[in-house]
């Protein structure tokens, strides 16, 4: 089974979907085990939203990748240290070949642990090694967009821990300021972040009345199983051109796929050993076939 065309928005089935994640997850334990370096924690809880992005809603063309996406829909990835997802649903997607992923957090490699630019690599439009930066970066594009009367949309993802970097309400009031209502943003909101939960180390109250009050259009939507995140990004389009930009808050579960990383945040950033990554790949069905 290969991974269907990107090349412009697909309708790819919620099975096809499902299929293309498990096998996103085994390349996130593979990669992360194999430099015994990397985070998978969030990277298993994302990896729903990101293939249902890639695969389904996205327009964007991997064979004619460009750094200004002129007329495509972009998508930047503020919490970096997701990169073993990112990179696997890019090489999925058609960026770059699978092989690469075995140079994940190598020596010169192209992969390194937070996405970066200088390497030049397709589908990296943004470094995101810094938390609390990307949100600013979506505005900006999505402000681009409108000056150049180009309809296509801009996503972001965000961790829910990156909320407490106060960069991310600075531009939170830009966007509603500005009317930025080519924006839909995604905050992870698995309350875990890489000292424990989210509510011990910064609380950030009602999340969902606080964009609100910021002049966002809010919603929520559980974003580990497939045709509920479907579901949520087409709503999320439908609430775009309004007069306001997006916020889709994401119920996750870190570590999702794997029994013994969900719902800790000790696998927020530690790699699985030889019998755990045995453990894990037997949960994760192998679908279109390990690079």
């Amino acid at each position: 089974m290969t991974a269907p065309s990107t090349s412009t928005a697909s309708s790819t089935s919620v099975k096809e979907l499902q299929s293309i994640a498990s096998q996103v997850r085994r390349d996130i334990v593979r990669m992360v085990h194999a430099c015994q370096s990397g985070h998978p924690g969030g990277s298993l809880g994302c990896t729903d939203y990101m293939v249902a992005l890639y695969f389904h809603v996205l327009r964007h063309d991997p064979e004619n990748f460009t750094m200004d996406g002129i007329g495509e829909d972009l998508f930047f990835l503020s919490n970096g240290h997701i990169s073993p997802l990112f990179y696997s649903v890019l090489a999925h997607s058609g960026y770059f070949p699978l092989e690469e992923l075995n140079t994940f957090r190598r020596l010169n490699s192209r992969l390194q642990g937070h996405p970066t630019t200088h390497e030049g690599l397709p589908g990296v439009r943004i470094a995101s090694g810094s938390l609390g930066q990307g949100l600013s970066v979506a505005v900006g594009a999505a402000l681009a967009k409108k000056l150049n009367g180009d309809p296509s949309l801009i996503y972001s993802l965000h961790g829910d821990g990156e909320l407490q970097e106060g960069q991310v309400w600075e531009a939170a009031m830009a966007a509603a300021g500005k009317k930025v209502d080519n924006l839909i943003s995604t905050v992870d909101w698995n309350g875990r972040q890489i000292d424990g939960d989210v509510d011990d180390v910064m609380p950030l109250g009602d999340l969902h009345a606080k964009w609100t009050a910021f002049g966002w259009e809010v919603m929520e939507m559980e974003g580990n199983d497939m045709a509920s995140v479907l579901q949520g990004l087409e709503q999320a389009k439908g609430l775009t051109g309004k007069g306001k930009p997006v916020m889709i808050l994401m119920r996750t579960e870190m570590g999702k796929g794997v029994d013994f990383m969900e719902g800790s945040h000790k696998w927020h950033g530690v790699a699985p050993n030889d019998a755990q990554l045995e453990a894990a790949l037997k949960q994760l069905p192998e679908t279109l076939g390990d690079y």
